[in-house]
């Protein structure tokens, strides 16, 4: 079920926005952080990504102009969204957020997504402090 909802999700972002699911989280983490950039190690972590695939990913964004690199102090990075990637964000978001519901949320009743959220909150304890 999670691999055939990411799919269904993933192909209508693309189809409606050019966007790949990878790049949708990248800036929708950047648009809800202060000033819209976030040090790259943060990113990562709040992400729950490596730093290889962020790199990756980073590239692949920067290229299309939607995030920007840049230095912060002698080792640091920061990844900044730009007006580009706000932009293609701004636009994905009513979509998407449509296609979720129809997918998922309108398929519960409200007491199925409160049983749901429990359950979820519990397994993801448990993934966040058993370390493999």
């Amino acid at each position: 079920m999670v691999e055939l909802l990411r799919a269904r999700l993933e192909q209508q972002l693309q189809a409606t926005s050019g966007l790949s699911n990878a790049d949708y989280t990248v800036l929708a983490l950047l648009s809800e952080s202060p000033d819209r950039r976030m040090r790259l190690y943060e990113l990562c972590q709040v992400a729950g990504w490596e730093k290889s695939r962020m790199h990756h990913q980073l590239t692949r964004m920067s290229r299309r102009n939607l995030i920007a690199r840049e230095r912060c102090g002698s080792r640091g990075v920061h990844v900044a969204l730009t007006a580009e990637g706000l932009d293609a964000l701004r636009k994905a978001v009513p979509r998407h957020g449509q296609e979720v519901r129809r997918l998922f949320v309108d398929r519960l009743t409200p007491e199925e997504l409160d049983q749901f959220a429990d359950l979820s909150a519990k397994i993801l304890h448990n993934l966040e402090t058993n370390e493999p």
